[in-house]
């Protein structure tokens, strides 16, 4: 390697170049290894920055030198391997750890220990959780034997882990205060627009205590639940949660965190974005001031009767980009509509006042949806009907099949007794029948309907985030009894979840879920005692992507053991 300087009419820019030689074509050719930077750049940190890029050349040339010697490794067949002795290390978590670094949760870390007097290390002990989250879910004391894995053994005690978890619960303000701030030095944070949903996580026990209350449960276990609210940002990131116990209506539970978003995280105004599970009143009223708005689903069957009639009418529809008006029943009735409109969005949308609120409905219609709707409907009901012949109807929750059946008591005169007859109750069905292919959403905004509803179409992805903690990162069932240990708990779920979402960024999300952690797990490495490590890992574009991303490459033949060392520091810096 050897120092060019590239000169141009303002400036000198200096570069670390590698001759390359072709040997089919015959042909060499130079490659740019590293910029250094200009002449007038280099000179505020530099005496003679010619001199520097000179010695660092030659330093390159000498590190290149010695990573492509040849490493000779001899195998003795009569020799037993040693006992208890792990040869085989994780790294997939290097990855997780640069993010985790830059987002400088060690520094939280470190400032939180400041407060406190306790001996073990606690950025140990939160980075091999959230690590370990991600990689090995498991129970604590699973997760602290699992990490003897990793290329990093952890440096503490298991008892350290439960001590650290009451302090983390203290602290879970804080640490979502600060994490934020960091946020925004490592990725624009699309925070104008805010995402909230909630979901539910059960306990492997039956006592009531605390958080662990008896609710809703999104899974119908008869098990004790706390309730997880959950804020994200625009590009999918999270940004806050917050824990309630299980018997806590999920509409109360958004405005304490937004309070806690406006006093913690310096935000005032900003876009709030809701299910129709949330969206009471109460909540758009709140979001109708300071700055704040709201978009949230809003169920055409709670409409007003006025309200209603006006949103089923088949007058005045329109298509984006276009001052046409159409009529629904023509359009539905049209053969040909399916192969002109079968893509196409019909909307309408009106602004009414009620208590006060001025909020617009925006509803939507889609030729596809309703073909969606009849054949879920049509395959309820087959359902429905195999309840019926099987003699058992069981209700769990407003969508399920049952509610299409209708139980009616008799005694053959008319008069009301125990005996029943139970069959598919028709005009319920012609009534659900009505609403297919409808969709509403309700704002304060005043932005083209268009961009409203792409905005609210991506609520999905908080829903993704509740389906990768409970089924890849296993959140759930929780067995922490105390409060404090299982609100540290759901800290570090979150945190392996923000990390996550950030390593999803990162790749450009050219990945599944599925496959990112499957492939962070099998990132293994077998270790050649005192001289390095071998990739025992299938290499794919996805790990050519980490690699590529990250910066650092762990996929040679074999990695020397001060290659890995600095590999490890490399993930490191904050």
């Amino acid at each position: 390697m050897r120092l060019q300087i590239s000169k141009t009419k303002n400036a000198a820019s200096l570069y670390i170049v590698e001759s390359t030689y072709d040997g089919r074509t015959g042909k060499r050719s130079n490659k740019v290894v590293k910029k250094l930077g200009t002449l007038a750049e280099l000179s505020k940190t530099h005496e003679d920055p010619v001199a520097y890029g000179k010695a660092l050349a030659s330093k390159m040339t000498e590190e290149e030198k010695t990573r492509k010697q040849r490493v000779v490794v001899t195998y003795d067949p009569s020799s037993q391997i040693s006992k208890d002795n792990d040869i085989l290390f994780n790294g997939g978590y290097l990855f997780l750890q640069q993010i985790y670094y830059a987002l400088g949760l060690d520094r939280i870390c470190g400032k939180i220990a400041s407060f406190y007097k306790f001996q073990y290390d606690l950025n140990d002990i939160l980075r091999t959780l959230v690590y370990g989250r991600i990689l090995f879910p498991e129970s604590k004391a699973a997760t602290y034997e699992d990490a003897k894995k990793l290329l990093e053994a952890p440096g503490f005690e298991p008892h350290d882990i439960y001590r650290a978890l009451e302090v983390l619960a203290r602290e879970n303000d804080r640490i979502q205060r600060e994490l934020y701030q960091n946020s925004k030095k490592l990725l624009k944070r699309n925070d104008r627009i805010l995402y909230y949903d909630c979901t539910n996580f059960f306990f492997e026990m039956e006592k009531e205590e605390g958080l662990k209350q008896y609710g809703l449960s999104k899974e119908h276990r008869p098990n004790p639940i706390v309730q997880l609210g959950l804020f994200m940002d625009a590009d999918g990131i999270p940004l806050a949660f917050s824990l309630h116990p299980g018997n806590t209506n999920e509409q109360v539970t958004l405005k304490p965190l937004e309070l806690q978003i406006i006093k913690d995280f310096g935000k005032a105004r900003f876009v709030v974005c809701t299910d129709a599970g949330l969206a009471s009143q109460a909540n758009r009223q709140f979001n109708n001031i300071w700055g704040r708005a709201f978009i949230t689903t809003q169920s055409i069957r709670k409409m007003k009767a006025f309200q209603k009639a006006w949103a089923l009418s088949p007058d005045g529809w329109k298509l984006p980009g276009q001052k046409t008006t159409f009529n629904l029943d023509q359009v539905r009735n049209d053969p040909g509509a399916q192969e002109v409109y079968g893509d196409k969005t019909f909307y309408k949308e009106r602004w009414f006042n009620e208590g006060g609120l001025e909020q617009r409905f925006i509803v939507t219609f889609s030729l596809k949806y309703k073909a969606y709707m009849e054949n879920l409907r049509t395959k309820q009901l087959s359902r429905a009907a195999k309840m019926l012949e099987s003699g058992s109807v069981d209700r769990k929750r407003p969508t399920d099949p049952a509610r299409f059946v209708e139980q009616l008591f008799f005694d053959g005169e008319g008069m009301i007794c125990e005996q029943s007859v139970c069959y598919l109750n028709k005009d319920r069905i012609q009534e659900e029948a009505l609403y297919d292919g409808f969709y509403c959403s309700a704002t304060n905004l005043e932005d083209e309907a268009e961009l409203i509803l792409k905005v609210n179409r991506r609520r999905w992805e908080i829903e993704e985030s509740f389906r990768i903690l409970k089924s890849e990162f296993k959140a759930r069932p929780v067995y922490l009894s105390r409060d404090d240990r299982i609100t540290a708990h759901f800290m570090t779920c979150f945190l392996a979840l923000y990390i996550f979402r950030i390593l999803e960024k990162k790749t450009d999300e050219r990945f599944t879920c599925e496959d990112l952690t499957r492939t962070l797990r099998e990132m293994r490495f077998l270790e050649i005692p005192k001289e390095g490590f071998i990739p025992a890992y299938k290499r794919s574009d996805l790990t050519d992507a980490l690699h590529e991303a990250f910066g650092f490459y762990t996929d040679y033949e074999i990695i020397k053991l001060a290659d890995m060392r600095k590999i490890i520091r490399q993930s490191k810096k904050s």
